[in-house]
């Protein structure tokens, strides 16, 4: 059982080691575009399924209440939280909308739209991302795997090599934090 701790740890510590050296810049780029979002008064709409979905609520929380400095509220929106919006479109069009409709009713130009999915595939993820494209909003995808269909239409792929669903989501939520801690620091400094 110890080996298999200290196996999870080190893989998990590895994958994000690689994810760091290949994707630095454009974490640092995201940080910049969603501060410069925030600032004109767009907002973050933040969508996946499962362990994605918790991440979008999780970040979204981050964002409108605080991650570690005390500052505004900033304008982040997750589209896995309304039970009634959900089923309503999964049951009245289908599942493969839930993502797509809510972006179109409160997304719109110039706002930047995270979509999250281990596999890259998702297919309500991916008719999301569509439909942000569609109304010129930002796309940005946290992938895992070889970015699936969602890494080729994105305008921004942040792609975690590894074919592990938990070593991608442990990445994905560290680099949320990532993101929520430099978008602070440009916007707030140290308050």
């Amino acid at each position: 059982m110890e080996n298999r701790v200290i196996a999870a740890f080190e893989e998990s510590i590895e994958v994000k080691k690689q994810f760091a050296k290949k994707q630095l810049k454009s974490i640092i780029s995201l940080a910049t575009l969603v501060s410069e979002t925030f600032s004109r008064g767009g907002k973050l709409l933040l969508f996946g399924n499962g362990g994605s979905a918790a991440d979008a609520q999780h970040v979204a929380a981050e964002f409108v209440n605080r991650f570690q400095i005390e500052r505004p509220p900033l304008p982040a929106i997750a589209l896995t939280t309304d039970t009634s919006i959900i089923t309503s479109i999964g049951n009245d069009y289908d599942f493969s909308d839930i993502f797509s409709k809510q972006v179109k009713a409160l997304g719109q130009k110039g706002d930047i739209v995270i979509g999250i999915s281990t596999s890259g595939n998702s297919v309500n993820v991916l008719k999301g991302i569509e439909a942000a494209l569609s109304m010129g909003a930002y796309t940005v995808g946290l992938t895992g795997k070889d970015g699936g269909e969602i890494a080729k239409r994105v305008d921004m792929n942040l792609n975690v090599e590894s074919n592990t669903t938990a070593r991608i989501q442990e990445t994905h939520i560290t680099v949320c934090h990532i993101l929520c801690d430099l978008v602070d620091q440009k916007l707030f400094g140290s308050m």
